[in-house]
């Protein structure tokens, strides 16, 4: 739980939301535009390099497009949108509980939350967390602008949500096996280039319908080993 990673994305969610708060709306859209472009750029960047660890491309091929059928028909990214959508509707909320809320659901629910948990628990790679504290930082200043305090304190929730998923990852050691890790990596990394498309503005892809090739890269190479690991 004490993972270097989640304690600096903690930190940036509190410096972030401490300064949303202090300074309001008065962050220019154009500097906010930015912002968010270069950690999509970043972003990216990542997940490229991450996707060249691949050691069978067919596999990451298989995993990605079985995964994103069976996340589409379970309509994944749809039920995390109306997720958030049922945040953002809430009424007779204070915004101290709205801003929580939603800035909760925002920093740990989705496809980098939980690459980036299951790398640092597996290999100690760090990088998807450290981007996306990064990410969380100028998010939380711009929803702390809006929303006031209560997305400060959502800070709470990404130190014990983030950090169970990381010590929980020691318990899928078999996976820090380059047979498996290099894998499931680039398939995670294919997601992380989503992630940047979205961010960039490019194609608004749904990539939680992806989370499920996660469990099925592991799969598949589980079931090769039955047939010789190639």
């Amino acid at each position: 739980m004490f993972n270097i990673a989640v304690i600096v994305n903690t930190l940036a969610v509190l410096i972030g939301g401490t300064l949303g708060t202090l300074v309001g709306n008065k962050l220019p859209d154009n500097l906010r535009l930015i912002l968010f472009q270069s950690v999509g750029l970043t972003t990216f960047l990542i997940g490229v390099g991450m996707g060249l660890d691949a050691s069978n491309l067919i596999v990451v091929l298989v995993s990605l497009a079985l995964g994103g059928v069976i996340g589409e028909l379970l309509r994944i990214e749809n039920g995390l949108g109306k997720l958030a959508n049922i945040v953002e509707r809430s009424q007779g909320e204070t915004p101290f509980v709205r801003g929580f809320i939603t800035a909760t659901v925002l920093f740990v629910i989705g496809p980098m939350t939980i690459i980036g948990c299951l790398n640092a628990g597996l290999s100690g790679d760090n990088s998807v967390i450290f981007l996306k504290s990064v990410l969380d930082g100028i998010s939380s200043m711009v929803l702390a602008s809006v929303y006031g305090v209560g997305v400060t304190f959502s800070a709470v929730s990404v130190f014990l949500i983030q950090g169970s998923i990381v010590s929980l990852a020691g318990m899928l050691s078999f996976l820090s096996d380059p047979y498996y890790l290099n894998d499931f990596t680039a398939v995670g990394g294919a997601m992380i280039i989503a992630i940047g498309i979205r961010l960039l503005e490019i194609k608004d892809i749904k990539v939680g319908n992806f989370l499920p090739s996660l469990i099925i890269v592991v799969l598949i190479n589980y079931i090769l080993t039955f047939f010789g690991r190639f």
